[in-house]
């Protein structure tokens, strides 16, 4: 399935989607640097390293790869 059409689903079934896509990339970001994360799952440096930098992660000072996507 394409994001587009999972996320009204997921709505429909009373989950926020992207509330809880956050909440896995804090989590995640306790355990990996935000680089590793930007590049395993295709989200910009910056956005993880901003979202992990607010979670408060160990790895949150470490400089983004400028060639995540």
């Amino acid at each position: 399935m394409h994001p587009h059409s999972l996320s009204p689903r997921i709505s429909e079934l009373g989950s926020p989607g992207k509330l809880a896509q956050d909440v896995a990339l804090r989590q995640l970001g306790l355990q990996a640097p935000a680089p590793v994360i930007a590049q395993a799952l295709g989200i910009h440096g910056k956005t993880t390293t901003k979202i992990v930098s607010d979670a408060g992660g160990p790895n949150s000072s470490y400089a983004p790869d400028h060639d995540s996507p």
